[in-house]
């Protein structure tokens, strides 16, 4: 099966081979995935990260072989930004493409959910995007994604998908920062994710990325004075 990286900083997946269709998701560039079918312009995929699959624009796909694929040796961008040099120019990379050259490392916490809480913290006011996955836009479930893949902690990537990992907390008093808080709608389905700060503060991406209190009910939006999504289920995915 053919393998392909892409050479774009970062590029739609959408649920069909047209532009006008949802987008389900993004690769960040240096991301690789299988060539599943190409269709003039668009190529379907398959994410090798979380096994997501959607259609791309073939130009912002590069094809590779197994053994040019095998040899990368990755490394994941764990600034906001990195700004790189290529043949063609400059680059500005996301937090969370993959290169296999070197870039600035961060400095972050070596407390892995200090680490982590800081890191979400730097999203705060990213805009929320439905399939986003990158610094520039995410949805909430692309937000936690990312924030645990530059510490080398691999989710799936829908909400539902991601509620079925790690050990569920008794009470909201028990949750420390880096934990996943989960709600559900009216029937009862998971719809969003968060990630818990200090203090029952919880961090999520809702029309953009912001910080809100987080009680046995759910979440609580002081702006708007009433409790925006309902509390399921909090996590502790990191062992």
């Amino acid at each position: 099966m053919n393998k392909g990286i892409c050479i774009v900083t970062v590029a739609p997946v959408r649920a069909e081979n047209s532009d006008k269709a949802e987008i389900v998701t993004e690769i960040l560039f240096g991301e690789s995935a299988d060539i599943l079918e190409v269709n003039k312009n668009w190529t379907k995929i398959k994410m090798h990260y979380d096994g997501y699959e959607g259609w791309m624009d073939t130009k912002q796909i590069k094809l590779v072989s197994d053994g040019e694929l095998s040899k990368r040796k990755v490394t994941v961008v764990t600034e906001d930004f990195s700004s790189v040099i290529m043949n063609d120019g400059k680059t500005l990379l996301s937090i969370g493409s993959e290169v296999d050259f070197p870039v600035v490392a961060s400095r972050r916490s070596h407390d892995l959910r200090e680490s982590i809480a800081l890191a979400a913290r730097e999203f705060l006011n990213v805009p929320y995007l439905w399939g986003g996955k990158s610094f520039f836009a995410v949805d909430c479930s692309g937000f936690t994604q990312l924030v645990y893949k530059i510490h080398d902690i691999k989710l799936p990537r829908d909400t539902y998908q991601q509620a079925e990992v790690g050990n569920p907390l008794t009470f909201v008093e028990e949750s420390q920062p880096g934990d996943l808080a989960f709600f559900e709608n009216e029937e009862g389905r998971i719809i969003h994710v968060g990630i818990m700060l200090e203090n029952q503060k919880i961090i999520h991406a809702s029309g953009k990325v912001r910080i809100d209190t987080l009680d046995s009910t759910g979440i609580f939006n002081k702006e708007m004075n009433k409790h925006t999504h309902k509390l399921r289920v909090i996590k502790n995915v990191i062992n």
